[in-house]
C-alpha cells in the first residue's frame, strides 16, 4: 500500500475499501448467519461459513451488536439515505438485540448475565459489569436512531450500574485475597468509551452524579497518573492501589493491542476538544506500545509482552488475534490524521497491509480471529463468545469515516 496519506488517491482507496468491506461483507455476513429469527438477539459463535457453532448467546454481543448496527442507522446518509432497506435491516437487527436485552439479560438483582441460552435462560454471571456498559452503548446509539425513550433511559441506568461496580470499593467481588493489592486498567478505559458514546447519542448527560464529560476527565487522569510509566515507556494493564508496579506476571505483562486501543480512545477525545495535550498523551502511548508489540520477526502485534522482556505466563502471548489489529489501524490513521507525522503513515501502512493479508476469508467473508506468530490461522472459527460484529466493523466504519473527512461525530436521526 502507498504509504502516502497525503496522497488524495490513496485516501480515496483506502475509504472504498474499509466501506465496500463493511458494507458488502462483513455486516451482510452477520445479518445473513447471526440473527437469531427465532428467539431474537444475535448469535456469534459461528464456523467459517456462518453455520453455528454453539447457540449460547454473549450478552456482551447482544450490546455491542446493537450498537454497531445502530450506528451505522444513524450514519446512514453516507451510505444512502433514510429509507435505504440497508438502513431498515440495520434498525431490525439493533432492535431485536434490545429487546433480547431487555426480556432475557438481567438478574432478578437486575445485573446483567454474562452468558445465556439461546432462549434467554442464564448460564453465567460474571463478577464485573461490562455487559452493562456494552448494554449501555447499544441502547444509546438505538435511542438516538429511534427516538425510543426507555432506551435512553435503560442507557444512563446501565452506566450508573458500570460505575457503581467498577468504582465503589467492596462492592465489585473481589478478584483475588489481599494479600497483594491491584487494580486493572479496563474499567477506566471502557468507562472513557461508554461515556463518549452516550455523550455522542443522548447529550452530555449526568449519571451518578457527574457528566459523562468528567466521568472521562476522572478516569484519563486516573491512568496518566497511575498506568503510564514513562521510566518504561509503557503503559500497564494492572498495578498497584497507588500505581506502583507490581514486579509479578499479572503486574508485567502487557496487552500493546488494548493499549493502542486506549491510545485512539485518548486521541479521539483529544480531537473533539481540541486538546492538543490530550492528543499527545494518546500518541506517545501508541509510540510506546507500538515499539513494544509489533512483531518485528512475522509481522503484527504480539498479543502479550512482558514489561522487563521476562518470559510472559500465557502461553498464547505470541499469537495474532484480530481485535488488537483493528485497534491498532484506528490508532495510527488517527494519529496521521491529527499530527501530519509521515511515520504515523508507515505504521498505519505496516498494520493495514498484514492484517489484510491474513486475516480476511476471501471465501465465505469476514476475518478470521486466531492466528499463530506467523499468520498461519490457529481456528477457523469467525465468531465466538468474544469475537462478533463490534472490534472490525468498528474499525471499518471508523476509518472510512476519518479518510472521508467527515468525522466520527453522529448525524442526526432521520425521521
Amino acid at each position: 500500500m502507498n504509504t502516502s496519506l497525503t496522497d488524495a488517491a490513496t485516501r480515496t482507496g483506502l475509504a472504498a475499501l474499509y466501506r465496500d468491506t463493511l458494507l458488502h461483507d462483513v455486516m451482510p455476513f452477520w445479518l445473513r448467519h447471526g440473527m437469531d429469527r427465532e428467539h431474537g438477539g444475535i448469535l456469534t459463535c459461528l464456523d467459517r461459513d456462518g453455520s453455528v457453532v454453539d447457540t449460547d448467546k454473549s450478552v456482551w454481543f447482544q450490546g455491542r451488536a446493537a450498537w454497531m448496527f445502530a450506528t451505522l442507522a444513524n450514519t446512514t446518509a453516507l451510505a444512502g439515505d433514510c429509507k435505504s432497506p440497508a438502513r431498515a435491516d440495520w434498525l431490525a437487527a439493533a432492535r431485536s438485540c434490545i429487546e433480547f436485552l431487555r426480556h432475557h439479560c438481567h438478574a432478578p438483582d437486575g445485573k446483567m448475565y454474562f452468558t445465556v441460552t439461546r432462549e434467554g435462560q442464564p448460564l453465567r454471571m460474571r463478577r464485573y459489569v461490562y455487559s452493562e456498559s456494552f448494554a449501555a452503548i447499544g441502547n444509546a446509539a438505538f435511542a438516538k436512531a429511534t427516538g425510543d425513550a426507555r432506551a435512553a433511559e435503560d442507557a444512563v441506568k446501565l452506566f450508573a450500574t458500570y460505575l457503581h461496580h467498577s468504582f465503589t470499593p467492596g462492592v465489585m467481588p473481589p478478584k483475588f485475597e489481599a494479600t497483594r493489592p491491584s487494580k486493572g486498567i479496563g474499567p477506566h478505559m471502557i468507562g472513557i468509551a461508554t461515556a463518549q458514546e452516550l455523550r455522542a447519542n443522548l447529550g452530555d448527560v449526568m449519571v451518578s452524579g457527574r457528566t459523562c464529560t468528567e466521568w472521562i476527565d476522572r478516569s484519563i487522569a486516573e491512568i496518566e497518573r497511575d498506568f503510564l510509566k514513562p521510566e518504561h515507556r509503557a503503559l500497564l494493564e494492572v498495578v498497584a492501589p497507588d500505581g506502583s508496579i507490581i514486579d509479578h506476571h499479572d503486574g508485567r505483562t502487557l496487552n500493546p493491542g488494548h493499549a493502542l486501543e486506549c491510545a485512539w480512545f485518548m486521541m479521539h477525545e483529544g480531537e473533539l476538544r481540541e486538546d492538543k495535550k490530550l492528543i499527545q498523551l494518546g500518541t506517545t502511548i501508541l509510540d510506546w506500545m507500538w515499539a513494544r508489540g509489533w512483531d518485528a520477526e512475522h509481522g503484527g502485534l504480539l498479543y502479550f509482552t512482558d514489561l522487563l522482556g521476562k518470559p510472559v505466563e500465557e502461553y498464547w502471548h505470541d499469537m495474532k488475534f484480530w481485535w488488537p489489529h483493528n485497534e491498532a489501524i484506528i490508532a495510527t490513521l488517527l494519529a496521521w490524521q491529527l499530527t501530519g507525522e509521515p511515520r504515523y503513515a508507515a505504521m498505519h501502512a505496516q498494520v493495514h497491509d498484514w492484517s489484510f493479508k491474513h486475516f480476511p476469508d476471501p471465501e465465505h467473508g469476514e476475518w478470521f480471529g486466531y492466528l499463530h506468530r506467523d499468520g498461519r490461522v490457529s481456528s477457523r472459527a469467525k465468531g465466538t463468545l468474544w469475537k462478533g460484529p463490534f472490534h472490525l466493523p468498528r474499525m471499518l466504519w471508523y476509518c472510512w469515516r476519518l479518510l472521508e473527512n467527515v468525522g466520527v461525530t453522529r448525524a442526526s436521526p432521520c425521521p
